[in-house]
């Protein structure tokens, strides 16, 4: 049985470097009902960076750094979603690269990527 999104009370984790306060690395970063499908959230992670969160038509999490290693703005999480052979990916809105959603890999310089975070939902 599948829950629609907006029926749960679910929160999207990132798991984050390993963390000495006892939170076992997972971040809560928004609750799941904000995300849409095949659009991105930004969240300000608590060292400062930002990570882009998308979830696709499928159901499926992703969460990726926010900032665009070409023109070092914070925008991923407004770019386009698609797949490429089966792969999701976000296109940044600056110059177009696009990165793997699941590594964090630009698709289109083999030389660059981001980085992915491991995600998941909690009551």
């Amino acid at each position: 049985m599948t829950l629609a999104p907006e029926t749960t009370d679910l929160k999207i984790q990132l798991r984050l470097d390993n963390s000495v306060d006892g939170t076992d690395g997972w971040f809560t970063v928004c609750d799941l009902s904000l995300l849409l499908p095949g659009r991105g959230v930004a969240a300000l992670l608590p060292d400062g960076r930002q990570a882009a969160i998308f979830r696709d038509r499928a159901g499926s999490l992703y969460a990726i750094d926010n900032r665009d290693p070409f023109g070092g703005a914070a925008v991923l999480s407004r770019g386009l979603t698609g797949t490429h052979q089966g792969r999701p990916y976000v296109a940044s809105p600056l110059l177009k690269q696009r990165f793997d959603l699941e590594s964090g890999q630009c698709l289109d310089d083999e030389t660059v990527a981001v980085r992915a975070y491991e995600v998941r939902t909690a009551a």
